[in-house]
């Protein structure tokens, strides 16, 4: 018998949009597919449960090839990125040189220093990079705005000597007054900002390599920022700064080359890699709108966007710590396949002391599995046609550019900073997130949801930082609020820590049994995150044999896990023992009794709409007061 042939192209023939979309609106029995499947993102846009080739049409950012303007696939034509770690120099150039030589040898191709402007002078800087070398990696610094262009001059004198080739040499000095603005609440003029940056680029000219002026967004990431909002404020900033160089008599082309963005990478792993890709779009096209008379081929080699990526702290945790890994490794993840310049990889323990050489070490190695095992480095924008990412892509563009020109309607980014709008804009987001965040709408693992239930954290805090010489200055103008999202919970958790007692709670089970387990489990999880000891049980036969053995287990609460059906008479019955007892009792679920039950006098009722972290204040204020 002759064997059959398949023709895939004839025997398979491709599906519509329409079929597809009939197919799922059919298995959804029903259900309205917009509100079921289609995601309203924060950042303002939909997105849709699917996307096919046909959604690509029209789009841009299919157009370009790597290298090429607008860079939307990236500036180079490689993905090789540097991998960075910060050092506090400090007063103590020696200590910082010898830890640099260290981590050189260790895989970090990009090192960053923090310096005192006290101690700043030709010697410090020697003795700080002896036995580097510099022409080799990529050296930033950040020092006050006030002693960078003297910084500047030193490093080139300092190349100078050493024989180097100041073309050659690649880094930045970060010096950003409306970052300080932001963080410190000093109220700065324009002009006063224009002649900082103007300042620096002027006494930076024989390093064409190092970009000076930092638009430091990443603060706005680490304050909560949604990708598209951090983006759209960050083009506002670097527009801002390209205007003020050009009006103190920068070329364009070197205003472009003068700037680096040092921007954050949210946990939303897809969202983040298409926040990348849409930067370099549009930073691209701003830079574009300074050519006057001509976009020269210098200007539209600046118009390649310099991105230094530094994984958020916002979701970063001091419980559980160390799932601070997965976070800042997917977010990793996010920045290298986006094809940013350099990776800053926030150690997992830096939330409650200075980073160990452990930790720095395990933040090192997270990159260096992305280059040797993973060999993200080999392919060059691997989410280039992806019908998801693309999309993501475009939308985030849209959404961004709509606030950018929101911004610039408002008079441009220093107005904002300076009339304390975006401070006002980033405090409500902010709210929202941490709203989001006590009501579980945003999760956050080990410490919102699936708490490790029986660990203690007091002991390991620490309190360290390197300093600044600018640190206690205060200002005029609202500062900027930076926070972590589990700060609450922890803060909570902190507080139960501290009581003389532990408070128990005890899993009243009984009835139905697929919800009393199912109950019992979501309700050991909720109280576990304000560190509450719990236990479960099998189940009880009766109300009375249950609260019996309650009471030997020294319990504070007492929490009933039955059906709906069942808490009609079952809570009643329990509360009758319970109502003038010292135990709190709570019901879990949100039964279809409840009002009858609240007539009653039971009010305690947990469930997946409560506000966990209020709802668990309230047990505190109960619990440990007493």
């Amino acid at each position: 018998m002759a064997e059959e042939k398949l023709n895939l192209l004839a025997d398979f023939p491709a599906i519509s949009t329409k079929v597809w979309k009939e197919k799922i609106v059919t298995d959804l029995k029903g259900a309205d597919f917009e509100k079921k499947l289609v995601w309203r993102t924060p950042e303002g846009f939909n997105v849709q449960p699917f996307y096919r080739r046909e959604d690509l049409k029209g789009l841009k950012t299919t157009t370009s090839a790597p290298g090429q303007f607008p860079y939307v696939r990236g500036t180079k034509t490689n993905n090789e990125w540097a991998i960075r770690q910060n050092i506090c120099a400090g007063t103590n150039a020696r200590k910082a040189n010898a830890k640099a030589l260290d981590v050189l040898n260790k895989g970090i191709t990009s090192l960053g220093f923090r310096l005192d402007k006290e101690k700043l002078n030709y010697r410090f800087i020697k003795n700080l990079l002896n036995g580097i070398q510099a022409d080799a990696i990529t050296l930033n610094f950040q020092v006050c705005a006030c002693a960078a262009p003297e910084l500047a001059s030193i490093l080139v004198r300092y190349y100078g000597r050493m024989g180097y080739n100041l073309k050659n040499m690649k880094g930045s000095i970060n010096v950003d007054p409306i970052r300080n603005m932001l963080l410190k609440g000093k109220l700065l003029s324009r002009e006063q900002v224009s002649a900082k940056i103007a300042a620096v680029v002027k006494a930076a000219k024989s390093l064409p390599g190092y970009r000076v002026v930092g638009v430091n967004s990443v603060i706005l990431s680490n304050a909560g920022a949604y990708c598209a909002q951090e983006l759209a404020y960050a083009l506002a900033w670097g527009a801002e700064y390209m205007t003020m160089l050009t009006e103190a008599g920068v070329p364009n082309y070197k205003a472009a080359n003068a700037i680096r963005f040092n921007m954050g990478i949210g946990g939303n792993y897809f969202m983040e890699i298409a926040k990348f890709r849409a930067a370099r779009l549009l930073w691209a096209k701003i830079v574009e709108a300074y050519k006057a008379p001509l976009f020269t081929a210098a200007l539209k080699e600046a118009a390649k966007m310099n991105v230094s990526a530094e994984t958020s702290r916002f979701n970063m945790t001091v419980f559980d710590a160390y799932v601070n890994l997965l976070r800042s490794q997917t977010e990793t993840m996010s920045a290298a396949i986006a094809g940013v310049d350099e990776i800053l990889l926030t150690p997992f323990d830096v939330t409650y002391e200075q980073p160990t050489e452990f930790a720095e070490r395990i933040a090192r190695n997270q990159q260096l599995l992305l280059k040797e095992e993973a060999h993200f480095d080999k392919v060059v924008d691997p989410a280039a046609g992806s019908f998801y990412i693309e999309n993501l892509t475009h939308a985030i563009a849209e959404e961004a550019w709509k606030q950018f020109l929101a911004i610039q309607e408002q008079g441009g980014m220093y107005e904002m900073v300076a009339a304390g709008k975006v401070q006002e804009a980033m405090q409500e987001n902010l709210n929202k997130r941490l709203a989001d965040v006590a009501k579980r709408k945003e999760v956050l693992l080990g410490s919102n949801q699936y708490p490790n239930f029986t660990e203690k954290a007091a002991k390991k805090i620490k309190e360290t930082a390197c300093g600044c010489c600018c640190a206690t200055q205060q200002g005029q103008i609202p500062a900027l609020h930076i926070a972590r999202a589990a700060e609450e919970f922890e803060t909570l958790r902190l507080e139960t820590e501290a009581a003389k007692k532990q408070p128990v709670a005890f899993m009243l089970t009984i009835g139905n049994l697929a919800m009393r387990i199912a109950r019992a489990q979501f309700s050991c999880n909720f109280l576990a995150c304000a560190g509450y000891k719990v236990i479960d049980n099998n189940g009880f036969k009766t109300v009375a044999e249950g609260i019996k053995a309650a009471r030997k287990a020294k319990a504070d609460i007492i929490v009933l896990c039955s059906s709906d059906d069942e808490y009609a008479t079952l809570a009643p019955e329990a509360w009758k023992t319970l109502k003038d007892a010292k135990e709190l009792f709570i019901v879990a679920g949100a039964p279809a009794c409840s009002e009858d039950l609240k007539a009653l006098g039971i009010n305690n009722f947990i469930n997946v709409r409560s506000n966990v972290l209020e709802t668990l204040k309230t047990f505190n204020a109960q619990l440990l007061n007493k």
